[in-house]
């Protein structure tokens, strides 16, 4: 995949999420204490139109010739938002000719039945993680243990936004921040290559080519934002 084409399938996302409402502009308080002008709920990705285009979009990127995703043989997905994300990628891996096991974890392991953690596909092989974004790279952490537990190897962590902003809470902020980004804590410390449909700087070229007076008045705000807060 060429750059141009990168950036055109980053760019074709932040508008569908716009578009569905997933991505929103104003003040917001996120969980490390700072106000942020943007927020992307992927919960909010809530009817089957929606789910099916984003599903589009992973796949899109996950098998582009030279996007730099790795080679994986099933996907995961970590409750709660990993299960459907994960569920919907792999349908649209199948209608494109792809199709490979799916397995995702229950919040807390079940005592009668099939009993356990995990549901769907023994997990074996090279298995990618799928979720919406890594906040503090906890989810990550855990699906790891989960997928070595069960006797898989964990190969890499798509994700739909990377927010490229450093980690911490507002104390740290006051105290200088951590130059470290969730997404680089799970590249550089788990060793997983992260792949993100889009990133806060193509959300930021987005909006600055925005036609939308009341989208492109962002720009400032969220680029304020990003040298602030951002890796």
């Amino acid at each position: 995949m060429s750059n141009a084409d990168d950036s055109t399938l980053a760019l074709e996302f932040v508008e569908f999420a716009v578009e569905a409402g997933v991505l929103r502009f104003g003040e917001f308080k996120t969980k490390a204490g700072r106000l942020s002008p943007y927020f992307f709920n992927a919960g909010l990705f809530d009817d089957g139109a929606k789910l099916g285009r984003l599903a589009e979009f992973y796949a899109r990127r996950l098998l582009a010739p030279e996007a730099g995703a790795p080679p994986f043989d099933m996907v995961f997905g970590p409750a709660y938002k990993g299960i459907t994300l994960a569920a919907t990628l792999a349908v649209e891996l199948a209608r494109r000719g792809r199709n490979v096991p799916l397995a995702f974890n229950r919040k807390e392991a079940k005592d009668h039945g099939e009993g356990g953690l995990l549901i769907g596909a023994p997990v074996q092989g090279r298995v990618l993680i799928v979720d919406d974004v890594i906040s503090a790279g906890t989810s990550v952490r855990a699906s790891v243990a989960m997928i070595q537990a069960a006797g898989g190897t964990p190969c890499g962590v798509a994700i739909a936004l990377d927010r490229q902003e450093r980690t911490g809470t507002e104390a740290d902020d006051a105290a200088g921040g951590r130059a470290q980004s969730a997404v680089q804590f799970v590249q550089q410390q788990l060793k997983l290559p992260v792949v993100a449909i889009a990133t806060l700087a193509d959300l930021l070229h987005y909006l600055r080519r925005a036609d939308a007076p009341e989208l492109a008045a962002y720009a400032g705000p969220v680029q304020a934002y990003r040298e602030r807060f951002g890796v």
